[in-house]
């Protein structure tokens, strides 16, 4: 299985006047961190001895991957993996469309996995050539266009006699209490029983929501008589959550191919405890980026994706840095473009700009399909001519490669961070190593990644000013 690869060899810490006395220091500190990943906080999460200042600890999606497969390897069929697969493979033999309602990591992963791994144009293909349903977002926001537009995408309760017509809906929420969700649970419920003809056996195979333990959506689903459902684990949370089933479910009906997602996990899991800090990639970027905000004021962090297919893929990372590490006054702005369409809105600025940003290139080695030529031309209409046989891929990297050199020559921080796809294996090593260097930078500024006050902040006075 091929590595990820992470060169920052573009980043001078010299020039930017970090001291190699402040290197070791976070260097230290570095080792420390991953001891507290690998070991101390899972400790605390199995005694339940969870300091105040740790609270909450959502420190169990660290060895979740391991722990799936080890299930699915011994348990084929019962494991929640070997669940997740049945039921996927349930729904994408009986429906043709499914509705993802969730908000924030409910969702977004699944969105970052779709765009990533699917055909661009997926759900306008054929039924034959998807091999499975259509897959929508809903429950995300509270807009009324976009709801009444889903509604009425999905039939708006027109009976469905015929599997093209046949929809169902995924609830991904831990609490079910999540306004946005409930909400747009509640509107698209009656739609579905209609659709469903009002029989109630069907609703309940076309319901399959992913909760916590506890919570209104469980009651919900009890009430409906739901065939199955699926957990948010214990100690891990929505943003943290994408290699659950929360992600996993949607992935799986997308046909994605999430065994070799979580293997990719896993083998980041595997460099991250074993490689040296030199050579440890999460590591290496959680230290590189944390040096360059706290020392060198680089407090906007540029995710550059060179693929329109890494966007929510970026989108996902933006969700995850803000809200784990954006409290206390601290925490660094991310910010993703999608190139080369933004080099003609935003490098400038990288360029030229406040000298306040770190810019981390998102690579893949190969395209998923083809290389497209140039190809020649009888019109003369452009001087093409002489690179008629470059692919566009060779084009990319030729503007990369030109970006980074113009990025150099003014003393702009720059690494690139290469997959060697955009496939599952890539992704689950990506994710991961986000994850993980997400932890360890909260831990080298002093601050709790996991908690979110600033959202239940939000959420307690839009509850009180509608009076629930």
């Amino acid at each position: 299985m091929s590595e990820l690869r992470y060169d920052c060899s573009g980043v001078n810490l010299t020039d930017l006047g970090i001291s190699d006395s402040q290197r070791q220091e976070v260097d230290d500190r570095l080792l420390k961190a991953r001891e507290q990943v690998v070991s101390d906080d899972l400790r605390l999460l199995e005694t339940g001895e969870i300091p105040e200042h740790q609270q909450p600890l959502d420190a169990a999606f660290y060895r979740l991957p391991e722990k799936l497969l080890a299930e699915y390897e011994q348990q084929p069929e019962t494991s929640q993996l070997g669940r997740i697969l049945h039921t996927s493979q349930r729904l994408r033999e009986t429906v043709d469309a499914v509705v993802l309602l969730g908000i924030g990591g409910s969702y977004m992963g699944t969105r970052a996995l779709m765009e990533a791994c699917c055909p661009p144009y997926y759900n306008e293909l054929s039924r034959e050539d998807r091999g499975g349903p259509r897959l929508y977002f809903g429950g995300n926001s509270l807009d009324n266009d976009a709801t009444r537009a889903l509604i009425d995408r999905l039939g708006g309760g027109r009976l469905a006699e015929r599997v093209e017509d046949r929809w169902a809906i995924v609830v991904i929420s831990k609490s079910g209490g999540t306004l946005e969700t409930a909400t747009a649970l509640r509107q698209m419920l009656p739609y579905l029983k209609s659709s469903c003809g009002d029989d109630s056996s069907q609703v309940a195979e076309r319901v399959v929501p992913v909760t916590g333990d506890a919570g209104r959506l469980g009651e919900l689903a009890d009430q409906l008589g739901c065939s199955e459902r699926f957990p948010v684990p214990d100690g891990v949370g929505g943003r943290f959550s994408i290699l659950s089933a929360v992600g996993l479910l949607p992935a799986a009906i997308l046909g994605l191919d999430v065994v070799s997602l979580l293997r990719g996990a896993v083998q980041m899991n595997e460099h991250f405890e074993q490689a040296g800090p030199t050579e440890n990639v999460v590591l290496r970027y959680a230290a590189i980026n944390h040096l360059l905000e706290v020392q060198a004021g680089a407090t906007t962090r540029v995710l550059s994706v060179w693929s329109n297919a890494l966007n929510a893929v970026g989108l996902w990372y933006d969700q995850l840095l803000a809200e784990s590490l954006g409290k206390a006054e601290q925490g660094a702005t991310p910010l993703t473009t999608v190139n080369t369409q933004d080099l003609h809105s935003r490098a400038q600025q990288h360029q030229e700009g406040r000298r306040d940003k770190m810019i981390t290139n998102l690579i893949t080695e190969r395209p998923r399909t083809d290389p497209i030529c140039i190809g020649p031309s009888s019109q003369g209409e452009d001087p093409l001519d002489v690179i008629q046989e470059k692919t566009l891929p060779e084009l990319n990297a030729a503007a990369i490669a030109g970006t980074n050199r113009a990025y150099q020559m003014v003393g702009r921080p720059t690494a690139d961070l290469v997959l060697p796809a955009s496939d599952e294996s890539s992704l689950g090593q990506f994710f991961q190593m986000m994850m993980l260097a997400t932890v360890v930078e909260g831990k080298l500024l002093g601050i709790n990644p996991y908690g979110q006050p600033g959202v239940e902040m939000y959420k307690q006075n839009m509850k009180e000013i509608l009076g629930l």
